[in-house]
């Protein structure tokens, strides 16, 4: 079910907006234009993802033990831990942890967004 939660300028750009929707915590961010909402709790202590940091992180290239930064403004990073999560699927990152945050659907119409809970 579609849930208006707002205009795009409501959230300012790297910043999240909270919600609740049908009893469920719900940070919305917007980040290189895009939107996105996951649920609003970090699955190893139940942090508040909305107050993490969306932004990119080191990726392994093809040579052992080198990195290279990616991902610019596809990752959550909770703000307690440090745990990484992709915002498109909500994938934790490197293998820390099988779990992954849930995340929705969400769509822009006349510049209101809503979320598909």
């Amino acid at each position: 079910m579609l849930h208006k939660v707002g205009h795009l300028s409501d959230i300012p750009e790297d910043d999240a907006l909270t919600i609740d929707i049908e009893g469920r915590p719900i940070g919305v961010f917007k980040a290189a234009g895009k939107v996105f909402a996951v649920k609003n709790i970090c699955p190893h202590k139940r942090a508040p993802l909305a107050r993490g940091t969306v932004q990119g992180t080191m990726l392994p290239t093809s040579c052992a033990g080198q990195y290279q930064y990616g991902m610019e403004n596809q990752v959550l990073k909770c703000p307690w831990h440090g745990w990484e999560f992709d915002l498109e699927t909500g994938k934790c990152l490197f293998g820390v942890s099988n779990s992954r945050i849930k995340t929705y659907e969400v769509s822009i119409r006349d510049d209101e967004i809503y979320v598909d809970v």
